[in-house]
């Protein structure tokens, strides 16, 4: 590999200033870019002497950017922003849409394939880690059940659905998981749990002037795909009280599971995330997938992936011989 992965920031948020802090810390990687909607002269980028542009300009980097990694929202900014910018770079993004991911993965393939680029689509820690060990938990205990629980920690993607809805001002959704049921699966009990028996949502909204508190309400408690299957519980409160109690942004959960070998003897399987902050942690582990994507096109790859094409050697800026005398 060349001496630095040259990477660009796509959308800066909360996500995107984590992925600038998870490229500050890579010592294979740079940062040459940060792209916004915003007037770039407004974007307060962690270092002072960033480079930031319009998001209009972001095709002329094409040559000088080696992976684009997109930090918007997967409500309505990555199913149109990651097949777009995947003619023109090596891409990775968080789509965390679960019940969408196939119809993603089939746009941004079709667009990866043609312009001969890696596209890594839905990397996170769910979608992606938790992913990664839901398949190998279910590989190594063919014989049981697989849970996973979220929280109790503030959703980024659920968070961005909210601030999208006509008249509401600012807001934050906590994902919090009952707690009988997680302790009935690690009783080795395999329950069947329905979505509302696993997990219940709380929503704190600021609304703009004039914005009817009843309607936001049940469009948010009705939204597919994000609360309409979920105990879902939303609180309208001033602007002042969300910065003061809700701008930190803990998340964590789990992936469990519960299985037999042998005679009927119990084994349980459980990874767990405790987060001080999500959207750091997630930008972390979109850097490390940018890694991949640029070892991955280097070996003549190309096309959308997910976490499950991605070996940890890709993931991993030591070799190959490194890991083995390491780690193994």
């Amino acid at each position: 590999m060349k001496e630095k992965i040259r990477i660009g920031i796509c959308g800066y948020g909360n996500l995107g200033r984590g992925v600038e802090y998870a490229v500050k810390q890579q010592t294979d990687m740079e940062l040459v870019a940060v792209f916004s909607r915003r007037d770039p002269a407004s974007v307060q980028t962690v270092a002072p002497d960033t480079p930031k542009f319009s998001i209009d300009e972001i095709a002329r980097f094409q040559d000088n950017i080696d992976v684009m990694i997109l930090c918007g929202g997967s409500a309505t900014d990555l199913p149109k922003q990651t097949p777009m910018l995947a003619a023109y770079f090596n891409t990775i993004d968080s789509f965390d849409t679960h019940a969408r991911i196939p119809e993603h993965f089939d746009a941004v393939d079709k667009v990866a394939q043609a312009s001969e680029h890696v596209s890594i689509i839905s990397v996170g820690w769910d979608p992606g880690l938790f992913s990664i060990n839901r398949v190998l938990a279910e590989a190594v205990l063919p014989q049981g059940s697989t849970y996973t629980f979220w929280g109790k920690g503030l959703s980024q993607g659920h968070s961005d659905a909210i601030r999208r809805l006509e008249g509401v001002k600012n807001g934050v959704q906590y994902t919090l998981p009952i707690e009988e049921a997680v302790e009935k699966v690690r009783r080795g009990e395999q329950p069947e749990l329905s979505t509302s028996e696993k997990h219940q949502r709380e929503c704190f909204v600021v609304l703009e002037e004039g914005a009817d508190a009843l309607i936001i309400e049940q469009q948010i408690k009705t939204m597919p795909d994000y609360f309409s299957d979920y105990d879902t519980t939303v609180h309208f409160i001033s602007e002042e009280e969300l910065k003061e109690n809700h701008s930190s942004m803990p998340h964590g959960g789990m992936v469990m599971r519960s299985g037999v070998t042998g005679e009927a003897t119990q084994q349980n399987f459980e990874f767990n995330l405790n987060l001080g902050s999500n959207p750091e942690f997630t930008g972390s582990v979109l850097v490390a997938y940018a890694r991949a994507a640029y070892k991955m096109k280097l070996k003549g790859d190309k096309g959308a992936k997910t976490v499950f094409d991605v070996t940890l050697n890709d993931l991993s800026h030591q070799s190959s011989e490194e890991l083995r005398k390491n780690y193994l």
